[in-house]
């Protein structure tokens, strides 16, 4: 008795046809099961480039801006008292070694800036009035909206340059106007954009030093020292600014880094990342048993045909093989689908934000490689079931 001839064998290109044909012929059923893969990939994809570009941001920013920047303010005294910095700080600043520039505001207290002098006394919008030194907006790397900064001749006169928040508020985008600072009218030469290492100038109108004391009787203290140094010496600056300003009480003087603020954002983002993609995980894996129920119905429906390719001398694996590949092509479009969903999300919120665009070549990769993962793992027991049919069996019950 001759040996039965063995099986032939499928190709990649077989297995591929033959899978495509199976999921197109349920096509409302198909993309459905693969829109529950495209969702959760497409989360995934979108919040890794949504934060890869804040992150490219906020890093772009800190180099531009500089991370040797320290500001010293005033502290409490013993008895919790405000303290006050010494009318030299500035110039006590500029003596250490390391120290590149230094400036400095002061708050000239009791006085007010109103658009006009008709409007109520007790609106003060919590403009604070500042005097500022002349170097203040590079220490400080400040830029203007629009004007100019103060100057030599300007800084003597009532002449007054105000921060975003304040001219916002005021109602004042462009120079040439008049406000009503501290009972007198001062000019606006010009308005700052937003300070980001200086946030407090924001809410500020800056006036000249010497203007602040000839013209509101300003006492000529600084109420806040911006400082900057090498970068190599900014740990170092910052252990003896403060003994540097009152070397009576040091303990009375706030050192900061304004920075430090746009590196915890940094870090706050990254910490998010995980939680969002953890919510990205449990959509993927509600997708995964989507395709799970879609393939075990398809195995049922398609009793018959099983039963025919097993007669027709199909084996086991090829079987197992033809529906784990349907599988896999299911959850690949999907997972495809979502990776250009995601980009698209992400693209669009980058370039509205005026953000740095940046394609995320891993959450690309992560995304496409977990859709197969996924569909190979929800693929296996319909196609093991459909595998284990026995020809006679499966024929008789289609």
């Amino acid at each position: 008795m001759s040996a039965l001839p063995a099986p032939a064998r499928l190709g990649l290109s077989d297995l591929v046809r033959a899978g495509f044909t199976g999921v197109i012929g349920r096509p409302a059923r198909a993309v459905l099961s693969a829109l529950g893969i495209g969702i959760g990939v497409a989360a995934m994809v979108a919040v890794l480039g949504i934060t890869t570009a804040s992150q490219a941001r906020l890093s772009a920013q800190l180099a531009s801006l500089g991370t040797n920047l320290l500001r010293a303010a005033p502290g409490d005294t013993l008895f919790g008292e405000a303290a006050q910095l010494p009318a030299n700080a500035i110039e006590m600043v500029r003596r250490i070694k390391p120290v590149t520039a230094a400036s400095g505001t002061g708050a000239v207290k009791k006085r007010y800036v109103y658009r006009s002098d008709w409007v109520d006394p007790r609106d003060t919008s919590g403009i604070a009035v500042l005097a500022a030194k002349l170097d203040l907006l590079p220490t400080v790397s400040g830029r203007l909206a629009a004007g100019q900064w103060l100057n030599g001749a300007s800084q003597r006169y009532p002449a007054v340059v105000l921060g975003s928040t304040a001219a916002r508020l005021l109602g004042i985008d462009q120079p040439g106007r008049q406000v009503y600072l501290g009972g007198k009218w001062f000019t606006v030469v010009g308005v700052l954009a937003p300070v980001t290492l200086a946030p407090e100038l924001d809410i500020g109108a800056l006036i000249g030093w010497d203007a602040a004391v000839s013209e509101l009787g300003f006492d000529g203290r600084p109420t806040t020292v911006y400082e900057r140094s090498d970068d190599q010496a900014v740990a170092e600056v910052q252990q003896v600014l403060a003994a540097s300003i009152n070397p009576e009480h040091p303990e009375e003087v706030a050192v900061s880094r304004p920075s430090d603020a746009l590196q915890a954002q940094l870090a706050a983002k990254t910490a998010f990342l995980s939680l969002f993609l953890g919510l990205g995980a449990v959509a993927l894996l509600v997708g995964g048993v989507g395709v799970a129920n879609t393939m075990v119905i398809s195995v049922l429906e398609r009793r018959s045909e099983i039963g025919l390719r097993r007669a027709l001398g199909a084996s086991r694996g090829q079987v197992r093989t033809q529906f784990l590949t349907e599988a896999v092509l299911l959850s690949g479009l999907g997972g495809l689908f979502g990776v250009l969903l995601g980009l698209g999300v992400s693209i669009g919120y980058s370039v509205t934000s005026g953000w740095p665009v940046v394609l995320p070549a891993t959450a690309i990769a992560a995304g496409v490689g977990a859709s197969v993962v996924i569909g190979t793992v929800a693929g296996w027991f319909p196609a093991a079931r459909a595998a284990r049919m026995p020809p006679n069996t499966v024929l008789q019950a289609g």
